[in-house]
């Protein structure tokens, strides 16, 4: 995943989406097959029966704002979403992306360069975000070498049990 270049469909959303949003709480102790099927479902209801395996989640600020739902991440994650770049992400947020191995990126200007629909690609080693229709380019965040080594591994679980086995 280090170097990889990862592209899909942009999926857009606007500023403070809050775990809340991405992991309803009556949905909480529901198998996470149930789960996904609520995401970001008062936000767009179609998102979660139409969002394909390596579609890209483009916001504004303060996504995955609120209490620290570990599902939250896991949710996008089980929906088959390649990635989520925003302008800034909740800090509770983009540690448990990480820890489930679903890549996050922060990169200012994001959310105008995009619109829903359009097609992207992304690549977390350099941090660097393309928006294929309009060739706009962008620098994000890029993410540190041991975030980038727990995506890899397919989160902080595949790299505890290989370190056990090890």
């Amino acid at each position: 995943m280090g170097n990889d270049v990862m592209s899909g469909r942009v999926w857009k959303f606007d500023h403070d989406i809050s775990t809340d949003v991405l992991s309803p709480g009556q949905y909480a102790l529901d198998p996470v097959d149930v789960r996904k099927l609520h995401v970001l479902e008062s936000v767009n209801p179609a998102f979660a029966p139409e969002v394909k395996p390596g579609d890209v989640v483009i916001a504004g600020r303060n996504f995955g704002c609120g209490s620290s739902r570990e599902t939250a991440p896991e949710n996008l994650k089980a929906l088959g979403v390649a990635c989520v770049v925003t302008e800034s992400l909740g800090r509770l947020f983009m540690r448990n992306a990480v820890a489930v191995g679903l890549p996050v990126l922060v990169c200012t200007g994001v959310h105008a360069a995009f619109a829903d629909g359009d097609n992207i690609e992304v690549e977390l080693a350099t941090g660097t975000v393309r928006n294929v229709a309009s060739g706009a380019e962008l620098q994000g965040e890029s993410l540190p070498p041991e975030m980038l080594e727990i995506l890899d591994a397919g989160g902080i679980l595949a790299v505890l049990r290989a370190q056990r086995g090890a």
